[in-house]
């Protein structure tokens, strides 16, 4: 009677492994082991109480591999096996450390179902006694065992995990699940989930979509294939956490999108204080299990973002980030206290300072109107040059130094340098590349900025934002069609987004179209509570139509609305040169000029009737523009 196959599972302790299917099962349920680790298990059990070298396994086990270095990677492998079999180095029950050797399985071994297995090199054997010798057991365990491996081999298993994609070139973070039973923690979830989305995005071979356009999915109960296309990415993550005193866990699971399949799963849990090496971890592993190339320098930093912090500050730092993320007054008010707290309790935790800076620069922003830009824009410049000597690693201090560097001391090649050193350590970082193309912008290197804000907008899809300022830079470079289907494309991500509407109805004053104008500009005034921007639009777009007492009527408002912390000066010249009264409009655009605007001012085409008058020409000048 011919034989039947070998039964491929293993038995040791309360663990099987089956060698066919890549499993590891504890009392039957299934134990998360990634493919590599369990790779190296198997040619461990193939040899039980035998010294398995390094360089054995290296032939074996990595011979395919290209992206890992093998040191690295084994002792990786041989970490995660004790993590699934609940081993130690220091007393280990299963594997042992023989020191610049190899390793060793130290527990008793056998095959599940041995009566049913194949004659090994054509012998037969009979089923053997309960008293037959250990050795014999290990020989016919080491025999079956390479048989299977071989055959595993064979069948490619070994060098190509069965089923496992191509290299996934994208991916998204939804946000984790806040599981600790306290709706005060989400600020924490929240806080990890930007973590992970920020180790994640310093690979430059990785896109990872950024915060704005995953927190959408919060909560959501969407089936992942539709997420990823929705973000248009190879893969999901998607985990949660739990924290309880001062310990947390932090769950993951990769999941190929198309297929809607499982590729990798893992818990790792630690002090609160260790939390950012556990995020670091995570981010390294995913790395490792989608197949992405990382660069040393790109590794040195997640390495970087692993160092201890101090517990109280690093709570008070992810409060931060959860208000200033908000992007109301109110949040950005909250998220300075914050901030200010963490570098109290912290004062050498570089993020802190960074956060400050990022905040100030909103919070001198015209659309918060919280300070002006002369209280808030050098705050943040200190805040962003004090983290950089901290840590000159930090992409966002870099973005944030750039931006202040651009719109505020209009300092251009120092604000290039930053922008393009916060892109080069950070290229995930949407952000970056979104600010980098306004300054492009203002340089006149419309195909630059253009290209940039492209990036910004494939890393941060659903920004509503982004897509908005990306049909702001098509307008200025002239491409109005382009920017009228950019506006509608971000409308129908949101159709109360008043600056959409803003942005759409100043294409259609470009095109001469300006009853559309006027309609949309009247939506956008209505959806933003009346923004100054809006409003002197809506007065522009009138004085174009020969409606000249309602531009007035909206002009004497936004004059009434002026104050000390926004004049609305440069609106008020907009519409003044509209009007046709240039001495009036350069009077404005002066005053707006002493209180320190942001220059992207000078490009709206609400300017362009002053753009051959000599005073309008001097102050490009001074401001250091192209003209």
């Amino acid at each position: 009677m011919q034989a039947s196959p070998v039964q491929r599972r293993l038995r040791f302790g309360i663990f099987e492994a089956d060698l066919q299917t890549g499993e590891l099962r504890k009392r039957g349920a299934r134990v998360r082991i990634q493919e590599q680790p369990f790779q190296v298990l198997a040619v461990l059990l193939a040899r039980p109480g035998e010294l398995v070298t390094r360089d054995e396994l290296q032939r074996t086990v990595w011979a395919a591999d290209t992206f890992v270095d093998f040191d690295h990677g084994l002792n990786k492998a041989i970490n995660k096996i004790r993590e699934a079999l609940g081993d130690s180095a220091e007393s280990p029950r299963f594997v042992e450390t023989v020191a610049r050797r190899g390793y060793r399985f130290i527990a008793d071994v056998a095959v599940v179902d041995l009566e049913s297995a194949s004659p090994v090199a054509g012998a037969a054997v009979d089923k053997p006694k309960a008293s037959t010798h250990r050795s014999w057991h290990r020989t016919m365990i080491a025999a079956g065992v390479a048989l299977a491996l071989a055959s595993a081999i064979a069948a490619g298993w070994l060098v190509q995990s069965r089923g496992r994609p191509a290299a996934l070139h994208s991916l998204a973070v939804l946000p984790l699940e806040n599981l600790s039973g306290d709706a005060s923690q989400e600020y924490f979830a929240d806080g990890m989930t930007d973590q992970l989305i920020a180790s994640l995005g310093q690979i430059s071979a990785l896109r990872v979509i950024s915060r704005t356009s995953v927190m959408g999915y919060k909560g959501a109960r969407k089936p992942l294939p539709q997420i990823a296309r929705e973000l248009n990415v190879d893969a999901v993550i998607e985990g949660s956490i739990v924290r309880s005193g001062g310990r947390v866990r932090i769950t993951a699971q990769l999941i190929d999108a198309a297929a809607d399949k499982h590729l990798w799963a893992q818990s790792y849990d630690g002090d609160l204080r260790d939390t950012l090496a556990l995020q670091s971890r995570v981010a390294r592993e995913i790395a490792d299990e989608i197949r992405v190339n990382v660069r040393p320098t790109e590794l040195a930093a997640l390495r970087r973002n692993a160092r201890a912090v101090n517990a109280d500050a690093y709570e008070a730092y992810l409060k931060g980030r959860y208000f200033w993320n908000k992007r109301t007054a109110d949040g950005l008010s909250k998220a300075r206290q914050y901030f200010d707290e963490a570098v109290a309790k912290a004062p050498d935790y570089a993020p802190a300072y960074s956060g400050l800076a990022d905040t100030y620069a909103l919070l001198g922003d015209w659309q918060y109107g919280v300070m002006t830009p002369k209280e808030a824009l050098p705050a943040a410049k200190a805040a962003a040059i004090k983290a950089l000597a901290l840590d000159n690693t930090l992409g966002e201090a870099h973005t944030s130094l750039g931006f202040v560097l651009s719109g505020f001391d209009w300092d251009w090649p120092s604000a290039d340098k930053e922008f393009r050193q916060a892109i080069d350590l950070n290229p995930g970082y949407a952000t970056a590349h979104h600010w980098y193309a306004w300054h492009l912008s203002l340089m006149g290197r419309h195909a630059e900025a253009i290209a940039e804000m492209n990036k910004a907008r494939g890393l941060d899809p659903l920004s509503l934002i982004i897509n908005a300022d990306l049909a702001e830079v098509l307008l200025i470079a002239h491409f109005y069609d382009e920017s009228v289907r950019q506006s509608r494309k971000t409308i129908d991500i949101d159709p109360a987004f008043a600056f959409a509407h803003n942005q759409l109805a100043e294409a259609y004053l470009q095109q001469h179209l300006r009853d559309q104008a006027i309609a949309e500009f009247q939506k956008a005034v209505r959806l933003s509570g009346g923004s100054a921007i809006c409003t002197a639009n809506l007065a522009r777009a009138y004085a174009a139509s020969d409606r000249r007492s309602d531009a007035e009527e909206l002009l004497a408002a936004l004059k009434q609305r002026s104050n000390s912390v926004y004049s609305n000066a440069a609106e008020i010249a907009m519409v003044y040169a509209a009007l046709g009264d240039q001495a009036q409009a350069m009077a404005w655009l002066q005053r707006g000029f002493d209180d320190r605007f942001n220059p992207g001012v000078l490009l709206r085409p609400g300017f362009d009737a002053l753009r051959d008058d000599a005073r309008f020409r001097a102050m490009v000048s001074k401001v250091g523009l192209p003209r």
